[in-house]
């Protein structure tokens, strides 16, 4: 494992840079990344964070513009939060492979079946999903979400069996979850903790909930992204079960680290398609906004607001 570099802006990038915070300025857009992405974006982002920290700066946002450097199900999210605003995806081909392994038509005949039951809905999920869910949430705050629902309550957890398993665990509620997972974190497996540990003995290994139980309960931390940008100011030393690239986020903030992926091949596919000349791109009114239907969209909000209060 190699310790990844300072994410500075390339010599050669710094013209594209350059030409993108003056287009920021001139459509008083509001760039929002999130943390799998490129180092590269960082430099013109006004925000980075996890999907729970953009969800808040979407619904915060007052520009008329607003390009999210992330994935398709995280742009939506900021449409139904800004409905007013414009909403551009960079790359509106960079979708999820976990939020493609269920739909709103599959989710209510699911529903249905296990009637009654309340869906909480991982936030990695297209909005039609949303609109089918009783709360949404995040890894960071999935398991209140799950205690914030009455305790005689069935819950059907989608789409992400992995995290469904964790926050069964750390809440002790009937869950029923979904079978989807992210191609990213449940490959990941002890024996790739042990690896670490022999690597980088004074490290701590902090690994994402999507990850398997067993990767969990090796691990010395269970964090979102979010979680794990926080957890750097206590540990200087880290390897982190995740999409490998989060470590050039994690030394961003804190040069002085060292950071280690769990595994280098931990890439994220769709979160690399995402590049400065394809928000040059949307900055000039070359790339198609999101566009939702409202009754989708209205009721995907009351989802999401649902559990916004919570926070």
């Amino acid at each position: 494992m190699n310790n990844p570099g300072r994410s500075g802006p390339k010599s050669a990038a710094a013209p594209l840079i350059s030409d993108i915070i003056r287009l920021k300025r001139k459509t008083q857009a509001v760039i929002l990344t999130h943390n799998y992405q490129p180092p590269v974006l960082f430099e013109i982002a006004d925000f980075i964070g996890d999907s729970l920290e953009l969800a808040r700066r979407a619904a915060e946002a007052s520009a008329p513009l607003i390009v999210f450097c992330g994935v398709k199900f995280m742009a939506e999210t900021a449409k139904i939060l800004s409905p007013e605003a414009r909403v551009i995806l960079p790359e509106p081909k960079a979708g999820c492979q976990m939020a493609d392994m269920i739909t709103g038509a599959a989710l209510r005949m699911k529903r249905e079946e296990l009637d009654p039951v309340t869906v909480v809905a991982y936030v990695n999920t297209p909005a039609d999903v949303k609109a089918e869910s009783d709360i949404c949430c995040t890894s960071a705050n999935a398991v209140r979400v799950v205690n914030s629902v009455a305790s005689d309550r069935r819950i059907l957890f989608v789409p992400d069996k992995n995290l469904a398993r964790y926050v069964a665990r750390e809440t002790r509620r009937d869950i029923v979850p979904w079978e989807g997972h992210c191609y990213v974190h449940a490959f990941f497996t002890a024996a790739d903790v042990a690896r670490a540990r022999k690597e980088h003995p004074d490290a701590v290994v902090v690994s994402h909930p999507e990850c398997p139980l067993e990767v969990l309960d090796a691990s010395d931390h269970v964090a979102s992204t979010g979680g794990m940008v926080r957890l750097a100011a206590e540990h200087p030393r880290m390897v982190l079960g995740t999409e490998s690239s989060m470590c050039s986020r994690i030394l961003r903030d804190h040069p002085d680290n060292r950071c280690w992926p769990l595994r280098r091949t931990a890439v994220c596919k769709n979160m690399k398609m995402t590049t400065l000349a394809k928000v040059k791109a949307a900055l000039q009114g070359q790339v198609p906004e999101v566009t939702l239907p409202a009754d989708v969209a209205e009721r995907a909000r009351a989802a999401i607001d649902r559990m916004m209060a919570l926070s």
